[in-house]
């Protein structure tokens, strides 16, 4: 077991105790365009607020053909007080009726497909196809950016490049699953400031790469 797999297994062990991702709790439906559309909603959003607003949009609406008949201020309403609920709501209407249109009412499984939407980058792309859809991909957000320069894994600048080195070093079979540890960690341990590193599992293989003040 090469030192990346041992870290992620420590982590996993650790974070058994803590909720999961808003977007990971939605993808249990099994429901591409659901965790599609969670992901629209949790950019910029705690999780707390991304979870409720799906739940309350799903009710409303559990399919893409449902979604693109609804008026936008009613998904406005749905979705509020997610960020930018204004410009969500347009993008979740016009992805549904675009899927229907041009994809024959399936959410694109390719991350061309996936990125020709507006509003949508690599981050939920990769999110989509790894929870959606099952194929090995490695969603990079701000908490997977952080934590893998943190832990010494890669030294990036941008999230396309730690998506990257990350790919080279993580065995393929973990691509999927890293992101829900990664964040479920970060929220909870490795904090962005002031880290609770005497609390951590893996604080002997940690780098601390950019830490200044830990707990």
């Amino acid at each position: 077991m090469n030192v990346e797999l041992r870290i992620i297994r420590l982590i996993e062990k650790q974070i058994k105790i803590f909720i999961v991702p808003s977007v990971t709790r939605i993808s249990r439906r099994r429901n591409p365009f659901q965790v599609l559309v969670s992901c629209i909603l949790s950019l910029r959003t705690k999780d707390k607020t991304t979870i409720e607003a799906s739940l309350r949009l799903f009710k409303a609406a559990d399919n893409l053909y449902r979604m693109a008949r609804l008026p936008k201020k009613r998904i406005q309403a749905l979705i509020y007080p997610v960020g930018f609920y204004r410009t969500k709501a347009k993008t979740i209407s016009d992805i549904s009726k675009r899927i229907i249109s041009e994809f024959r009412g399936r959410v694109p499984d390719t991350i061309d497909g996936l990125l020709s939407f507006k509003g949508v980058g690599r981050k939920t792309a990769n999110l989509v196809l790894g929870l959606g859809y099952n194929i090995p991909a490695i969603c990079v957000d701000t908490h997977v950016h952080r934590i893998a320069n943190r832990l010494g894994w890669v030294r990036t600048i941008l999230p396309s490049e730690t998506e990257e080195g990350l790919m080279k070093i993580i065995p393929k079979r973990e691509w999927i699953n890293l992101n829900t540890t990664l964040v479920t960690f970060g929220q909870n341990l490795c904090l962005p400031v002031s880290p609770f590193c005497s609390k951590c599992s893996v604080a002997k293989f940690c780098k601390r790469e950019g830490v200044l003040n830990r707990r």
